[in-house]
């Protein structure tokens, strides 16, 4: 083809749409499309200022989340008020002028437009941002060009192959872009269900724990399904190694499917929840931080994480301080000497401890369960006294009692002069006789 061809061809273009440009249809398309965007702007301004909802940002209060999501869903009711009136200019210009072709282009572009304002709208994250304006809003123009189907077959036709399985470039565009979106999709999926489920504070803690598990499964098996399918790989063809490999793995995974087995388990019977202070065989100790599909995460008073395999919980005895009742009773032991006046001791002690403000006490409660001081036995050098009282929570981290008490304890014993004995020992020294043997 030489240079007078292609002039000779861009001249016929440019003859042929200036023809189009200075024909009564393209202004009456023109009309009908400056009319449908004139109308879909009034009508969201009016749907703005009438709602409630869409008026202004929504405080705190029920469904937040919700109410947050349709006020920002006000920024795309002018692009979809404009392709719905295109969509009715398009039947209206065939019936009208016998052609449609501009207002097609214009519904296209309006598409492009909503696109973009879902994308910057709705899309926070940075990367998925940017493969978005630069993936899907490219298509879209070609497709309203009536060029995505050239590139496709083009790009399809950029390939390799090995063995039966054939690599063409749109394939690897394809399964980049969509793999990303879908990962992305379900990983807010999963957060806002997650949200959802534990605010539903009518449900115990263990149920919305049990069913948030069981969504976070379900999320990530539906996401892996379907990047299956956009990657061409029949899921029938899999069932077959998919059964030999879950054998495979049912052994060589027996302890990660076990501990996941428990978890559902404890999550289920509600013998663990967040918050609960465990004590473990091995005289491990800690409070419940989170509960998750394989171990148990313990957050010990002196800083330290433990990770508790779940199935731990199952074979082998634990103790649970705090699930039922936050109340726990504690015991101080101290001695005293033979001479101290006992009755005048318990009442002392008794007020000493009361006085604590985390200690249980007070005339409305049981007897039970007030302070209390009594002997517990006769030693060699005093009397063995047991004080017991009862508190909310654990007593150490934060809520340390026992170090408390113990000074307090010693100040009142020393301001009454009640003496706390030590080990006392009688020596006798016998003189042996002249002449006897040592």
């Amino acid at each position: 083809m030489d240079i007078n061809s292609i002039t000779n061809h861009v001249e016929q273009l440019a003859i042929k749409l200036w023809s189009w440009l200075n024909s009564p249809e393209f202004y009456s398309q023109l009309t009908l499309i400056v009319f449908a965007v004139i109308l879909a702007y009034s009508l969201a301004m009016l749907l703005r200022r009438s709602s409630a909802i869409l008026s202004e940002a929504p405080k705190t209060g029920a469904l937040q989340f919700l109410r947050q999501g349709m006020f920002a869903v006000r920024d795309l009711l002018f692009p979809l008020l404009v392709i719905v009136l295109l969509a009715v200019a398009i039947d209206l210009s065939d019936l009208l002028f016998k052609q449609n072709w501009l207002v097609r282009i214009a519904e296209g572009l309006a598409v492009v437009l909503m696109i973009y304002s879902i994308i910057t709208r709705f899309i926070s994250n940075q990367f998925i941002q940017t493969l978005c304006k630069w993936g899907l809003i490219p298509a879209a123009i070609l497709q309203v060009f009536g060029l995505l189907g050239d590139v496709v077959v083009y790009l399809e036709s950029l390939s390799i192959e090995v063995g039966n399985i054939k690599i063409s470039a749109y394939g690897i565009i394809r399964v980049l872009f969509f793999g990303a979106i879908l990962f992305w999709l379900g990983r807010m999926s999963n957060q806002l269900g997650l949200r959802v489920i534990r605010q539903q504070n009518h449900l115990e803690l263990g149920t919305r724990e049990v069913i948030a598990k069981i969504f976070q499964v379900a999320v990530f098996m539906v996401i892996f399904l379907l990047l299956l399918q956009v990657m061409g790989v029949n899921i029938t063809a899999l069932a077959v190694f998919g059964g030999a490999l879950g054998v495979g793995l049912g052994f060589g995974l027996q302890a990660i499917a076990s501990n996941f087995i428990s978890g559902i388990i404890l999550l289920l019977d509600r013998s663990l929840s967040v918050g609960d202070y465990i004590e473990l065989a091995d005289g491990s100790k800690g409070t419940i931080r989170e509960l998750n599909m394989r171990s148990t995460l313990l957050e010990t008073y002196d800083g330290k994480d433990i990770m508790v395999p779940n199935e731990q919980f199952i074979t082998t005895s634990f103790i649970n301080w705090t699930h039922q009742n936050q109340k726990q009773r504690y015991s101080i032991n101290l001695q005293v000497a033979y001479s101290t006046d006992l009755h005048a001791l318990f009442d002392l002690l008794r007020e000493v401890v009361a006085s604590h403000p985390q200690v249980i006490s007070g005339d409305d409660i049981p007897i039970a369960e007030r302070p209390d001081a009594e002997i517990c036995g006769f030693g060699e050098s005093g009397v063995d006294i047991l004080i017991e009282f009862w508190m909310e929570g654990i007593d150490d981290g934060e809520h340390r009692v026992g170090g408390d008490l113990f000074l307090m304890i010693w100040d009142a014993l020393k301001a009454h002069q009640i003496q706390i004995p030590f080990p006392q020992r009688e020596i006798k020294i016998v003189k042996v006789g002249v002449g006897e043997a040592d």
